[in-house]
């Protein structure tokens, strides 16, 4: 059940404004995308206010209204459909993570896999970057403006061998649209008899605005453990 991600959101707060307080580390999650509609977000730029401004918590207004649209017009048709949050963590320090089993990819993986109805992770190119070359997928390093080192393009996601490489963190969550739904299904009796069910009661058309605190959640309690593993050392 998804009412036990509330403990997580709770802890998540805490990690949050821990990793606020030491190193002004800014975590937002929104709905990049329900089923076909797409959003067009600015990932540097975009803030929990624009999340937070619509029911959805899309922050591109347009694709929200259509988002919305579509979860209507699916809950009328006794069905559900799934999507993308999205997120961006501005503000992480060079060095976090490890270089083999507690990569900090692997270990934000394995808390966004455990959410409910979760099918798949992202992190940077993602996908998409298994369809370039290596010259394009590669991330140069520059001259950053406040001085030190950053890269031209974040396609690494801002994780590099594991570890963080001091750019931003940007991953995506897929979410599936979610079996318990009040129309008609075929299924079979404990006897092995065909049959049909159909959900009672209230259930979401779409969850993806529900996950959007818990995958901040998520991310703040990994991030704090890998932050408190490097103070240790």
């Amino acid at each position: 059940s998804a009412r036990e991600t509330l403990a997580r959101v709770a802890a998540g707060a805490l990690a949050e404004s821990v990793l606020r307080e030491w190193h002004g580390l800014e975590i937002v999650a929104w709905v990049d995308r329900v089923k076909d509609v797409q959003a067009q977000v600015d990932e540097g730029t975009v803030t929990r206010a624009e999340v937070d401004a619509n029911d959805v918590r899309c922050p591109d207004a347009d694709a929200a209204q259509r988002m919305i649209g579509l979860i209507e017009q699916t809950r009328r048709d006794l069905d559900s459909v799934g999507g993308v949050v999205r997120a961006v963590v501005r503000g992480v320090p060079a060095g976090w993570g490890e270089p083999v089993f507690d990569k900090m990819e692997a270990l934000l993986a394995q808390a966004m896999m455990s959410l409910p109805a979760s099918k798949s992770f992202e992190i940077g190119s993602g996908l998409a970057g298994t369809f370039m070359t290596g010259s394009e997928h590669n991330d140069a390093f520059i001259a950053g403006e406040g001085g030190g080192v950053q890269t031209a393009t974040n396609h690494s996601g801002g994780v590099q061998g594991g570890i963080t490489n001091g750019m931003p963190i940007r991953l995506a969550v897929g979410f599936k649209p979610v079996a318990t739904i009040p129309r008609e299904q075929a299924t079979v009796d404990a006897d092995g008899n065909p049959t049909t069910l159909a959900a009672k009661g209230r259930h979401d058309p779409c969850v993806l605005p529900r996950a959007v605190p818990i995958v901040e959640a998520e991310i703040a309690t990994v991030l704090l453990d890998c932050c408190l593993r490097q103070r240790a050392r």
